[in-house]
């Protein structure tokens, strides 16, 4: 039973360690962003479709939970087109230091979409994490827009999170995320053929160098990572996996430091504001946990 739950905690961690990867590759990866996640989308949609074939499960779902699933495909798709061109604009350690606040924003998020109170304890880590935004700002005003875009993008990885929600608790997540990059891709379709980037199709194709790190993109760090993650939540609760995926930001800068080296190196105030945001992020649902266990814990005695 430990040696399962030890594999367990070890898989989550690679999932963590590969989702901070995807940023590297964002750099790697010379296409455009809008390029880069339109075959990203189209090598995730055949990849999930064939994981779908191979175990059996149905593609069919009613039109109206459709809808719903391309609506949410397309914040994914802007999501990601941000996220790349903050690093193309920025730096992968910009940008990563600035997704990390998803958290406050899908603390901020959930209780207008589900009718909840929001948390004061909650407003006092976003406070925290501003300040940690600011530290960022002052020390790295070059990467202004970089910084921006980044945020908007961390804004979106909130909305989507929040809103996917309540789709899985009634459908497949693998069933859910081909359906929501066959919208994204849709949508990003129609805006290449719109903007004359290409008719439906980009007109940049991808080089051989691109193209491979775009099937890793698609098959590892997408359908992978993504049923990895489902398996791993059958063994361990949320808080933990929650809690494992805020290094995400942690792992990515580590791994950009020593690949991409001078490019990546920062100031020392970026690194402060970064640690202040990330001590905040991993530190709230640690502080949310203790609270709750107290709670608990009092309500027996009584």
């Amino acid at each position: 039973m430990k040696k399962e739950l030890l594999t367990t905690y070890l898989k989550l961690h690679l999932i963590v360690l590969i989702y901070g990867f995807t940023a590297i590759l964002g750099k790697l990866i010379l296409l455009p962003a809008l390029e880069l996640v339109w075959y990203r989308m189209m090598l995730a949609i055949l990849t999930f479709f064939v994981y779908l074939k191979w175990r059996n499960e149905s593609v069919v779902v009613p039109r109206k939970v459709l809808l719903r699933f391309f609506g949410v495909g397309l914040i994914i798709a802007l999501h990601w087109v941000t996220f790349y061109g903050a690093i193309k604009l920025s730096n992968v350690s910009v940008t990563l230091g600035c997704f990390a606040t998803t958290t406050l924003f899908t603390s901020f998020l959930e209780p207008f979409f589900y009718r909840k109170r929001i948390n004061v304890f909650e407003v006092l880590v976003g406070l925290i994490i501003i300040a940690g935004l600011y530290l960022i700002f002052t020390f790295e005003t070059r990467y202004a827009l970089g910084i921006l875009v980044s945020l908007f993008s961390a804004f979106l990885a909130g909305l989507f999170t929040v809103l996917n929600k309540k789709l899985v608790a009634k459908h497949s997540s693998v069933q859910i995320s081909f359906y929501e990059m066959i919208g994204g891709l849709a949508g990003l379709s129609i805006f290449i053929t719109l903007s004359g980037r290409g008719i439906v199709v980009p007109a940049i194709v991808p080089s051989l160098s691109d193209l491979f790190y775009l099937i890793i993109l698609a098959t590892v760090c997408t359908a992978f990572a993504h049923t990895t993650q489902v398996e791993v939540m059958k063994h361990l609760t949320a808080f933990t996996v929650t809690l494992a995926i805020n290094l995400e930001p942690v792992y990515g800068i580590i791994m950009a430091f020593f690949i991409f080296g001078d490019t990546e190196r920062m100031t020392s105030g970026f690194y402060l504001g970064t640690l202040i945001i990330l001590l905040s992020v991993i530190g709230f649902p640690l502080i949310k946990y203790y609270l709750k266990t107290r709670i608990i814990a009092s309500n027996r005695i009584d």
